[in-house]
């Protein structure tokens, strides 16, 4: 796309925006969501003609999602007689799936090769969190299925937007892809040890269950995709170009799904809990980066592991929201909006990065 019709779509979505504004203060609700909607779409498509703007052109696009599920939840819940809460879970497993597919056994090297690196950033992943979830989950005393989903946001391990980022912001890929992998394998014993042990003071949890279901819907599709890349790599090029835009979509897509059930609890607690899940994503960011500094590893990694820790695998926590506890519409509540918002965060963060020298402090090698 040329930047000549960036600015075209610019100029059209201002005019949207302010419609927006004209057509809320006129109560015409469906249209004034339709034109903020069609608004961030165009930013979406402007965005992607100016490298600066670039990366955060799927933010946008996640903005509009969750615009689309606000104002239009009743399409976003059944279809008939099918209840669009089934399909979270197999567009996980795909997209799980497609992470198998694009490592290979050497991405688990990086435990050996960076073990420093690894340890720090796990550690940090598996404490920070689901602690530092625990008690603004506590502080802000949300209903207990509200507080429960705080929780189990910050006991997943990170997802695949890490990496991402990781890359925008000239930090350690090696390391954040390392990391993603190994905490990721982790979860199905670390994350319903967390719900047990801090989110049982809110709700019933069956470890075992969780356990398995974690187990399913994450290890056994990425050891299928494993498989894969091993047996027929180089062979399907297509795949390896749709994968990533089908993760994309579909974490989208779960989004409105969640966003949709759980609209009349959001509109009750939302601005409280936006606020709840932004402290979270900033402890995140911030520990994460202060801790790797205090173990003296280098700029790279210290990024790498701010972004690790502040940035969790959103459809993971919808999909144990949704299937292992039944409560999408108040349990997802918080991953769904912190999914939304580490897009955001996050690639602000990177960006930010991007454009800042990289200094290291002496230090020991990872």
């Amino acid at each position: 796309m040329n930047k000549h019709l960036s600015n075209v779509l610019f100029v059209i979505s201002a005019v949207l925006l302010v419609l927006f504004l004209v057509l809320t203060t006129m109560n015409s609700h469906s249209f004034a969501g339709i034109s903020l909607i069609v608004c961030f779409i165009c930013l979406a498509f402007a965005f992607r003609s100016y490298e600066l703007l670039k990366g955060y052109s799927y933010t946008v696009v996640i903005l509009a999602a969750v615009t689309l599920a606000m104002y239009f939840p009743q399409y976003f819940i059944t279809v008939g007689d099918y209840d669009l809460k089934n399909l979270i879970t197999p567009l996980l497993q795909i997209i799980m799936f497609g992470m198998g597919t694009s490592l290979s056994l050497m991405d688990f090297y990086g435990v050996i090769k960076m073990p420093k690196g690894v340890f720090v950033g796990i550690l940090c992943q598996f404490t920070i969190m689901p602690f530092v979830g625990y008690g603004i989950a506590q502080a802000f005393a949300f209903p207990a299925e509200i507080a429960a989903g705080i929780i189990l946001i910050g006991s997943c391990p990170s997802g695949l937007a890490s990496n991402v980022m990781a890359y925008l912001a000239k930090a350690n890929l090696a390391l954040s892809v390392t990391l993603t992998a190994v905490a990721t394998l982790l979860a199905p014993f670390i994350t319903p040890f967390y719900m047990k042990f801090l989110g049982g003071e809110f709700i019933d949890v069956n470890y075992l269950s969780m356990m398995w279901d974690i187990t399913k819907v994450v290890i056994l599709p990425i050891a299928a995709g494993l498989l894969f890349h091993h047996l027929v790599h180089g062979r399907f090029r297509v795949l390896e170009k749709i994968m990533p835009l089908f993760s994309m979509a579909g974490i989208a897509f779960i989004l409105i799904i969640i966003v949709a059930r759980g609209r009349d609890n959001l509109l009750e607690v939302g601005l409280l809990l936006v606020a709840a899940v932004f402290l979270h994503n900033m402890f995140g960011y911030i520990l994460g980066y202060s801790a790797g500094r205090l173990f003296r590893m280098t700029e790279q990694d210290c990024r790498t592991i701010a972004l690790e820790v502040g940035m969790q695998n959103g459809g993971l926590a919808s999909s144990i929201a949704a299937d292992t506890l039944g409560k999408p519409g108040t349990i997802g509540l918080a991953p769904a909006i912190f999914g939304s918002m580490m897009n955001i965060t996050g690639s602000s963060l990177a960006l930010w990065w991007r454009s800042k020298p990289i200094e290291d402090l002496p230090q020991e090698e990872s």
